[in-house]
């Protein structure tokens, strides 16, 4: 027999990482729960990646939803980061979001595992064409995608 503990576990990762909804649970419940869930996550990281979410357009959800889909959030800033990182990498970052991610990139430290955390160096980053060199903790565009 299950405990309540792994039984809430179980509902969190179908909700959040795409595992398979438990036993005893409706699963059409539980879609509806787990789409409403993705939607305000999306909401917080277009606070957080407002260049991100515009460069995207249209695509915005869809782009979201397939990356968010099984993986739980680390929240809204490092969600919007890994998104924006593995579009980077595909090569499919818009120009128009390049500069907000290289921007991040300069001004903070971030491992893809730890919380972000402030630069104390100086530091030049790039993406998707974008040029951006932080200084003494501010940040310039020095060439926009």
């Amino acid at each position: 027999m299950t405990t309540l503990a792994e039984r809430q576990a179980e509902l969190v990762a179908a909700l959040t990482g795409g595992a398979a909804v438990p036993p005893g649970f409706d699963a059409r419940l539980v879609e509806a729960a787990r789409v409403a869930l993705l939607r305000k996550r999306a909401g917080e990281v277009a606070r957080q990646w407002p260049d991100l979410v515009h460069a995207l357009g249209a695509g915005w959800y869809r782009q979201w939803s397939a990356w968010a889909a099984t993986r739980p959030t680390r929240g809204s800033l490092r969600d919007g980061w890994d998104l924006a990182r593995g579009l980077a990498s595909r090569g499919e970052l818009p120009a128009a979001a390049g500069a907000e991610l290289a921007a991040r990139e300069a001004s903070l430290i971030y491992d893809g595992e730890n919380p972000p955390r402030p630069r104390r160096m100086p530091a030049v980053r790039g993406a998707a064409g974008s040029v951006v060199v932080q200084v003494a903790g501010r940040v310039r565009v020095l060439r926009h995608g």
